[in-house]
C-alpha cells in the first residue's frame, strides 16, 4: 500500500493567489509542500501547470464540475479532462452538488448517473473521478441511510471518495465510523478543523459563521478519521475561511499531519 501524502487545497489561498500567484506558490514550497489540489483548472490553463512546476509543486488531484459539465457556462468533460492531464492529475473530484439535489431518491439517482457517466469518460482517458462532500448530503435519509451513503451505493466501483471531515462532522456524522463504512473508496480526506455548530447548508440553521482552526485544534476527530482511512492516498489541508495568517495555520496543519507520518 502506498503511504498517504500531504497536499494543500488551493482554494484556501484564493485571495493570496489572486494577489501574487508566484509568491504564494513559493511560500508553499518554503513550508515543504510538494503537492496541491488545484481548482478552476480549465480557467487556469497551461499557465497554472507551468507556475506550479517552477516551484516544484504538482497537483495529483483536482476539483472541477463533473455532474454539471457542459451545462450553461460550465466546461465540458473533455475540457476538464484535458486540463487535468496538463496538470498531471490522476483524479478529478466533483467539488459541490447543491442541497436541492439531495432531498429525494430520484434526484440522488440522477446525480449518481451523471457522475458514473463522467467516470466512464475519464476511464477512457486514463483518469479517475470522485466525489467531495459538504454537509448537505447528510441532511436527508433515503432507504434507511443518509442521502450520501445511498448515493455512494449507486456509484461505479472505480469512483472514489474525498471525505471532507469537517463538513461531515457539521452534518452530524460520526466521521471515523463513516470512513470505516465507506472502506476502500476513501482515497482522499480534507483535513479541516473547527467548531461544527454552524451549518450554512441548512435553511433553518441559526445565524452563525464558519469558525475554522488549524488541524488538530478543533472539534473534528481528525486523528481517528485518519486512522480509519485504510486506503488513503492524499490528506489535503483546506480552509474555507480563516481569521488569521493562513500560512501559519497551514504550517500547524503540516506539523499535525507529520505527527501522523504524513508528509
Amino acid at each position: 500500500m502506498t503511504e498517504p501524502a500531504l497536499a494543500v487545497q488551493l482554494y484556501s489561498l484564493r485571495d493570496d493567489l489572486a494577489a501574487d500567484r508566484e509568491e504564494t506558490f513559493a511560500h508553499l514550497a518554503r513550508l515543504g509542500v510538494r503537492r496541491v489540489e488545484a481548482y478552476d483548472i480549465v480557467g487556469g490553463g497551461a499557465a497554472l501547470a507551468e507556475s506550479l512546476a517552477r516551484h516544484g509543486l504538482r497537483s495529483p488531484s483536482v476539483h472541477a464540475s463533473l455532474v454539471g459539465a457542459g451545462e450553461g457556462s460550465a466546461a465540458t468533460l473533455d475540457e476538464v479532462f484535458d486540463a487535468a492531464h496538463r496538470l498531471g492529475a490522476h483524479t478529478v473530484f466533483e467539488p459541490m452538488v447543491w442541497a436541492e439535489y439531495w432531498r429525494d431518491e430520484d434526484a440522488v439517482r440522477r446525480t449518481a448517473d451523471r457522475l458514473n457517466h463522467a467516470a466512464s469518460v475519464a476511464a477512457s482517458r486514463g483518469l479517475r473521478v470522485g466525489y467531495h462532500n459538504h454537509s448537505q448530503e447528510f441532511h436527508h435519509v433515503i432507504d434507511g441511510r443518509s442521502a450520501y451513503e445511498f448515493f455512494v451505493s449507486l456509484l461505479r466501483e472505480d469512483v472514489v471518495l474525498e471525505v471532507d471531515a469537517y463538513w461531515a462532522a457539521v452534518g452530524r456524522q460520526d466521521v471515523p465510523a463513516l470512513v470505516t463504512r465507506l472502506g476502500r473508496r476513501v482515497r482522499a480526506l480534507h483535513i479541516k478543523d473547527g467548531s461544527t455548530a454552524f451549518d450554512p447548508f441548512l435553511p433553518d440553521s441559526p445565524p452563525g459563521v464558519l469558525d475554522q482552526v488549524p488541524a488538530g485544534q478543533g472539534e473534528v476527530p481528525l486523528a481517528a478519521t485518519l486512522a480509519a482511512a485504510s486506503s488513503l492516498e492524499l490528506a489535503v489541508l483546506e480552509f474555507d475561511e480563516y481569521d488569521g495568517d493562513l500560512f501559519d495555520a497551514l504550517a500547524a496543519g503540516i506539523a499535525f499531519l507529520a505527527e501522523a507520518g504524513i508528509r
